[in-house]
């Protein structure tokens, strides 16, 4: 193991001289090759030598000259690796060597032994002595240290990977790998010019044994797992050793190393192992170009996976398939190859390829048309593995955005005569029959709901749709892509099929209400109707490079909205419940409060007339709340399943401390920001009035309830601007009264609260 030390002082020029020793030791057996061939192996092919001795000479002769060519073979292969090491021993030092530079820029040192700690003899008098009397100056130092000494014994361990991996190919390149050469330790004719190639033929001797259900030494199952972290960007030994398991071995490797793993002994190797196998599928299947210009089923497609380049490509996922379809578990429990292949892909760290899911998508659905009940769960199924492998699937296409767009994109991807349409969304949303949990009982088969049902479905959608990965931060109140916005247009249209968008699959709920929350300057222009198009909508988006938006009608976008806003996101620090409604709520009153601070100013001897860009914004924020208050009081009186009359009290809602709780709440400036503080309101009060309202009486058109948060808001605004309390204020605040009833209103004609 090299240490820090002898990293940055071994001279690694030694190592291409010594290369250029090996080639011209290759030369010289060139020379001595053709000497032997016209001087003795040419003996025996002369017509003066005939008869046994001459052909039992000519073949031991023929030994003798194939030594010869193998020698230059194994001296030519040794110089290539030599070079290779040079390289990768180069590159590792170079980022060592850019490590320590960083962290003596920020203030440290370190030794020759690779040691950090904080450099005090460049800081001033007056710093060094407020560091000696400063507890928390002190911690950040150590956490700094910590930080930069973690990193640069990570970049030791890297070297030492490496090294390692130089060790493997230089024992492996000598040995004779012929046994009908005729000669037991001659020289070795099939040398490998490849550092790469070496670590994948020793790993596959290991991953080969381990996925027949023999047992492996640790020693070895620690190379194998150095083996996989060094070359976890490496597409040769990534393709050498998937080439040779196949997929086959893969799943069969997959399915031994959850079961290891499940064993509890030494779970946190398996579980290394399982990722490095993971990531090496993911480096081997990755394909130039991306879906958007060349998606599976295009002629460019076909013509790279037809070429040499995509030859490993075309049988490995041609193999797949013909293995996908495999049962690898019992009759009366099947487990079937794809399943243990998307449990394998949900391991890896690394990022999979999107023509590939896009691809492995399509085959996994035309399997499971094909074969009917594929992907259901019968008894106590497969721990570490889901039966529904296309769920789990879109989980994994979650962690790659732009795939996750690509695949549900309703206008297809590609252009000219490379276009491929997809119905992926219309086939997951409304055709597919998913799979539920089935068990035998007696001469009955018992089905439930899978509780994980369309939890990969909804992170896919929340990634298509906002280009980030689910949960994620970075929201703001910017427009999206035109293929995002295509992906969330569909998808509300085809969740309000037959207006129905209000009762939504669970695990849907979450994910799309963030989604929804990533879309609040749509849904804003939407319910408030500064959408042209609202609020019948359009059919097509408005489309306008990454400045795109949605033109949903605005009854399906309330009733999506409804239908994702009774579900837990999670509690508060004092236990109170926060629904996906608080969130959506939370960026509505935002983006409310920014769209009112764009209000143009007016001189003074205005604001005692009608000002009327006040009195347009103030009357879409209205709008807006009422369309709110609207959705929260349907919640609490919903009794289309059990039947209550009055208000539900378990259901509260929160309004101090939310916004930290979401990752969805984009930033806002200062002002913004003030008014939000100036307004603190309890909105819960406005969603309760409203819900009261409609319990007692069926016509509550002419009534106010709940205008409480518009009002604060407005007030608030009138406030930081200095304008409260003016003519021009207070006809802008009854504006947004006026329109808070008629967004209320309107919004319960699109729900069904009194139906």
């Amino acid at each position: 193991m090299p240490t820090y030390h002898e990293i940055m002082t071994t001279d690694l020029a030694t190592l291409t001289t010594a290369a250029e020793d090996w080639d011209d030791m290759a030369k010289e057996f060139q020379k001595q090759e053709k000497a032997y061939k016209r001087d003795v192996h040419g003996i025996t092919t002369g017509p003066l030598w005939l008869g046994l001795s001459a052909d039992t000479a000519n073949r031991r002769f023929d030994i003798t000259l194939k030594e010869y060519q193998s020698a230059q073979t194994e001296a030519k292969a040794i110089a290539s690796l030599l070079r290779d090491a040079h390289t990768q021993f180069t590159d590792l030092r170079g980022r060592l060597t850019s490590a320590r530079q960083d962290a003596v820029e920020a203030g440290l040192k370190v030794s020759d032994q690779g040691v950090v700690a904080f450099d005090t003899a460049r800081l001033s008098e007056g710093a060094r002595t407020a560091y000696h009397h400063d507890p928390d100056y002190q911690d950040s130092v150590r956490k700094s240290v910590s930080s930069w000494q973690s990193r640069i014994d990570q970049l030791v361990k890297d070297v030492t990977d490496a090294d390692k991996g130089v060790d493997i190919a230089f024992t492996a390149v000598v040995v004779d790998t012929d046994p009908t050469d005729g000669t037991l330790y001659g020289f070795n004719g099939r040398a490998y010019d490849d550092i790469e190639k070496y670590e994948a033929e020793n790993a596959l001797d290991i991953a080969a044994r381990l996925a027949d259900g023999k047992k492996v030494p640790a020693a070895e199952l620690v190379e194998l797992e150095r083996a996989f972290r060094d070359n976890a960007d490496d597409e040769v030994f990534s393709r050498t050793l998937l080439k040779r398991l196949g997929p086959d071995g893969t799943i069969r490797l997959g399915n031994e190393l959850n079961e290891l793993a499940l064993d509890g002994k030494d779970k946190a190797r398996y579980l290394a192992l399982q990722s490095g196998l993971a990531d090496t599928v993911a480096r081997a299947t990755q394909v130039p170009g991306s879906v958007a210009d060349a998606p599976p089923g295009s002629q460019k497609f076909k013509d790279w996976a037809g070429s040499e380049d995509g030859r490993f490509y075309r049988e490995w996922t041609e193999s797949l398939d013909t293995y996908g379809t495999k049962n690898y578990g019992s009759n009366t429990q099947p487990l079937y190859g794809y399943q243990s292949f998307v449990a394998l892909m949900q391991h890896a760290d690394a990022t999979f390829d999107d023509q590939f899911l896009y691809q492995l998508g399509d085959d996994l659905m035309a399997a499971e048309k094909k074969q009917s009940g594929i992907f259901t769960e019968w008894g106590a199924g497969h721990e570490g593995i889901r039966a529904d492998a296309v769920d789990g699937l879109l989980s994994v296409m979650s962690r790659n955005p732009d795939a996750a767009t690509a695949f549900f994109d309703p206008a297809g991807n590609g252009s000219g005569s490379d276009h491929v349409g997809n119905d992926h969304l219309k086939y997951l949303l409304h055709e597919r029959e998913w799979p539920r949990h089935s068990t035998v009982a007696g001469p009955t088969v018992i089905t439930m709901d899978d509780p994980l049902s369309k939890a990969g479905l909804g992170a896919a959608l929340e990634a298509a749709t906002t280009g980030r990965e689910p949960d994620s931060e970075g929201a703001s109140f910017g427009r999206h892509s035109e293929a995002q916005s295509r992906v969330m247009q569909e998808t509300i249209t085809q969740l309000d099929k037959d207006a129905k968008g209000d009762s939504l699959p669970q695990n849907l709920k979450v994910p799309l209400g963030r989604a929804l929350a990533d879309y609040t300057a749509d849904t804003h222009a939407i319910l408030s109707g500064t959408e042209p198009s609202s609020p019948e909508g359009l059919s097509a988006i408005n489309a306008d490079g990454d400045e795109s938006g949605i033109t949903n009608s605005k009854h399906s976008l309330l009733r999506v909205m409804r239908g994702v806003s009774d579900a837990a996101y999670g509690t508060t620090p004092d236990g109170e419940p926060v629904l996906v409604y608080d969130m959506l709520y939370e960026n509505e009153k935002l983006y409310s409060a920014q769209y009112l601070d764009t209000a143009r100013d007016a001189p003074a001897e205005q604001q005692a007339n009608v000002v009327g860009d006040w009195d347009n914004k103030a009357r879409h924020v209205g709008q807006v709340y009422g369309a709110m208050t609207a959705i929260g009081s349907d919640m609490v009186l919903d009794d289309r399943d059990t039947k209550i009359g009055n208000l539900n009290d378990t259901m509260r809602y929160t309004y101090h401390g939310v916004g930290g709780l979401f990752t969805q709440i984009p930033i806002v400036g200062d002002p913004v920001q003030r008014m939000i503080d100036a307004a603190t309101y309890e909105y819960s009060k406005d969603v309760t009035a409203a819900a009261e309202d409609v319990a007692r009486a069926a016509d509550s058109t002419s009534t106010s309830a709940g205008i409480g948060g518009t009002k604060s808001l407005v007030d608030a605004w009138g406030t930081t601007h200095g304008v409260d309390g003016t003519e021009a204020h207070e006809h802008a605040r009854g504006e947004a009264e006026q329109s808070f009833i008629t967004g209320r209103e309107d919004a319960y004609s699109a729900l069904r609260t009194r139906k």
